[in-house]
């Protein structure tokens, strides 16, 4: 049995310092095999940084993803390359820097890994990712023996269409990018995990790990203003997936919480 953890997006300082206590914490306790993460937001809340991806790869997190907000950073694309273990979105234009997948072997199980962003409500637009999941699993096929998808999207509805599109292909489909954790975890028929949002790894006594004043107040009279990432209530939020190589079908779908003390 193969046992994944993946890890709801990393916002800020505070998910970062959890992330880094709690991982091989669990690694250990829970018997996992693979930690995946994603960490578009573990940058000050947008983008991050190559000496944070080096951080996380460093406490035990096996494979960073990330989502739109993967060039927030200065500098990150021409860093980006220097990474084996991270990938940016799989369904962004051919020619952006990064690689679009990582494959990653655990227990003689070739485990790619990728990221697909919704089309859906996002400002930051990539091709079709049902389209863009296909290509993949082709490209893949002889290389990889698993696929762990990541959907990174706004609205739930294409979350959930696209774990009914790959169920049966994929080890998971796990979504991310609402920072709030869903109550739906659960293997589809065909043997594919699917939840549709890990929630986010950072502060919750806040509004999507932002301080909570600020963002009410534009809300109440629509000015901009800077929304710093909040400290209170930190947790962990993920997702813990059971593999069975031997049927190719995933056994079971955890959504995981845990709090700093």
């Amino acid at each position: 049995m193969l046992k994944i953890l993946f890890i709801g997006d990393i916002v800020g300082r505070p998910g970062r310092e959890i992330v880094v206590k709690e991982v091989p914490r669990l690694r250990a306790e829970r018997g996992i095999d693979v930690v995946i993460a994603n960490a578009e937001n573990a940058a000050a809340g947008s983008g991050i940084t190559a000496s944070i991806a080096r951080s996380l790869l460093g406490a035990g997190v096996d494979v960073i993803t990330l989502g739109d907000h993967v060039w927030d950073q200065r500098g990150w694309e021409t860093e980006i390359g220097d990474f084996a273990r991270v990938c940016r979105p799989a369904n962004l234009p051919a020619g952006c820097p990064g690689r679009d997948h990582v494959i990653i072997q655990v227990k003689g199980v070739r485990l790619a890994v990728f990221t697909v962003l919704g089309r859906t409500f996002m400002n930051l637009k990539g091709e079709c990712p049902f389209l863009a999941s296909d290509a993949l699993l082709t490209k893949l096929t002889g290389a990889a023996d698993a696929f762990f998808v990541e959907a990174h999207a706004e609205a739930t509805s294409e979350k959930q269409a696209l774990g009914w599109h790959l169920d049966g292909r994929a080890v998971a489909v796990i979504g991310t990018h609402t920072h709030v954790p869903t109550a739906d975890a659960s293997v589809l028929p065909r043997g594919t995990a699917f939840l549709c949002d890990a929630g986010m790894t950072g502060p919750y006594a806040s509004v999507l790990g932002r301080e909570v004043a600020p963002v009410l107040r534009r809300f109440l009279d629509g000015m901009p203003r800077k929304f710093d990432v909040a400290e209170g209530d930190v947790r962990l939020s993920g997702v813990i997936v059971e593999y069975d190589p031997g049927t190719k079908r995933a056994k079971s779908c955890e959504l995981l919480t845990v709090r700093a003390e």
